[in-house]
């Protein structure tokens, strides 16, 4: 504009606005000069008592505006007539009125409301994924004696590490055809799941050496696939269902011998149940039409999750070796290890909104990765201590765990295969070739997985727009 406007009585020179800088946070509008007096009918005076009341009710309202015309505005707003600003306020004009009351109230600019957080986790759910990964260990518990001594562990391990490859590099592709809705989501898992127990079978049945080791071959891995069907459509509360029979007889044991057939019967009933669970989920997703121009993603994005399934599961499967029971420790850790991936990234966006700088936002990155890991190891350690596991193994893996699932949460999934992998084939070399248990062989790679995997997570995630 090429200068001021006039608009009510004056002059145009008492309504040049200025800028200026209220506060760090606030731009703020104010006269170049001080307000004029505001005219009122000549006789009447102003109604000090009327505009004093008027100015309270509206006080919350007229206290954050910047110029008087924000205010006359506001009456507009209220529907203030000219007949009514000049019988009941005594003013001449709207603009005197609004005058009058611009200089009755304060200035205030209250903060803008706290965003919600976008990442804010759901704890019930979180607390219920830790819980069904350890529940199917009960099952081992109840129908371990029934298994022929020779062969069987191996069978299961073989069996178990390319289930758990399988079902991570599946769910990662399932969660992408999520994006193309439920149905095609439905697809991808209907296909995958029972070509990666099929795959299992096959692997753990050639190692299995009796028919009573290939049934409990078989058994897991089609387990194993129901079960990540239904986490990855979301039904976790059905699949605690279906937990119940191996649960209760499970948990009885502390007190009562169920005898053969109820070990072997109830892991059986709830191994039923979850297929079928699975089929009718599978079938649930049919009714969703599919999200139309949707690519199909190819299957090399999802070739990293499952190398780091088997990696994880290699890691774990050798910490369980020396300590059996650090295992169950890190089963029950993964649902608050999954609720402090949703904190962590709610909390870098709290630090992206109050930081200024390139510099102080890496520090609160750094500062929000530490304080995470601290809460994730703090309860492990008197955990690890109770079950006489060996602490620092047991940590490090964890950590090692986390900071994987953190990368792959932000899309960074070959560093932590890679690292994972490295990890598992320098800490298996040394059972290979015949190491005692307990060598520190494990929490060495496990250390400098760690190292490695904290630089990257702190150059990748130190930057802004990870975060965006």
């Amino acid at each position: 504009m090429s200068g001021p406007m006039s608009l009510e009585p004056g002059g145009a020179e008492q309504d040049t606005l200025a800028l200026r800088l209220a506060d760090d946070r606030t731009l703020a509008l104010r006269l170049a000069g001080p307000c004029p007096p505001a005219p009122v009918l000549p006789g009447h005076g102003a109604r000090a008592d009327a505009v004093d009341g008027l100015a309270a009710a509206l006080a919350e309202r007229i206290a954050p505006a910047v110029h008087p015309y924000e205010v006359a505005a506001l009456l507009e707003s209220e529907g203030l007539t000219g007949d009514v600003i000049r019988e009941k306020y005594g003013h001449a004009d709207l603009f005197s009125l609004a005058t009058a009351l611009y200089r009755r109230v304060p200035r205030t600019f209250p903060e803008p409301p706290r965003p919600t957080d976008p990442w804010r986790p759901d704890h019930l759910r979180c607390a219920l994924r830790g819980l069904l990964f350890a529940l199917p260990g009960l099952a081992y518990a109840l129908a371990g004696r029934l298994l022929p001594p020779d062969g069987a562990v191996r069978a299961l391990v073989v069996a178990g590490l390319i289930s758990w490859a399988w079902n991570q590099a599946l769910g990662h592709r399932a969660y992408l055809r999520l994006t193309a809705g439920r149905l095609e989501a439905g697809r991808t898992l209907a296909k995958g799941a029972p070509l990666g127990a099929a795959t299992a079978v096959a692997a753990g049945a050639a190692l299995s050496g009796s028919a009573v080791t290939a049934l409990a071959v078989t058994a897991q891995s089609a387990y194993l696939a129901a079960a990540g069907v239904l986490l990855v459509l979301g039904r976790e509360r059905l699949l605690l269902a279906v937990l119940v029979p191996v649960t209760a007889c499970g948990v009885s044991l502390l007190w009562w011998e169920p005898g053969n057939v109820l070990r072997a019967g109830l892991p059986l009933l709830s191994l039923l149940g979850a297929v079928a669970a699975a089929a009718w989920a599978l079938r649930a997703t049919r009714s969703v039409p599919a999200a139309p121009g949707t690519a199909r993603p190819g299957l090399w994005p999802s070739l990293p999750y499952g190398l780091f399934g088997l990696a994880a599961g290699s890691l774990v499967f050798l910490a369980g070796r020396d300590h059996p029971w650090a295992v169950i420790v890190l089963t029950l850790s993964m649902g608050p290890a999954e609720w402090l991936l949703y904190r962590y990234r709610g909390l870098s966006v709290a630090a992206l909104r109050s930081t200024r700088t390139l510099g102080g936002f890496r520090a609160r990155s750094a500062a929000v990765l530490t304080g995470c890991l601290l809460v994730y190891l703090g309860p492990l350690l008197p955990a690890a201590l109770l079950v006489d596991a060996e602490p620092a193994t047991l940590l490090l893996l964890a950590a090692t765990l986390w900071i994987s699932l953190l990368l792959q949460a932000f899309g960074t999934a070959w560093p932590p295969a890679a690292v994972g992998l490295t990890a598992a084939a320098f800490s298996g070399a040394g059972m290979l070739t015949g190491a005692p248990p307990g060598t520190a062989a494990l929490p060495l790679s496990c250390g400098a997985a760690v190292l490695c995997l904290t630089a990257v997570t702190l150059r990748r995630l130190g930057r802004p727009t990870a975060h965006g």
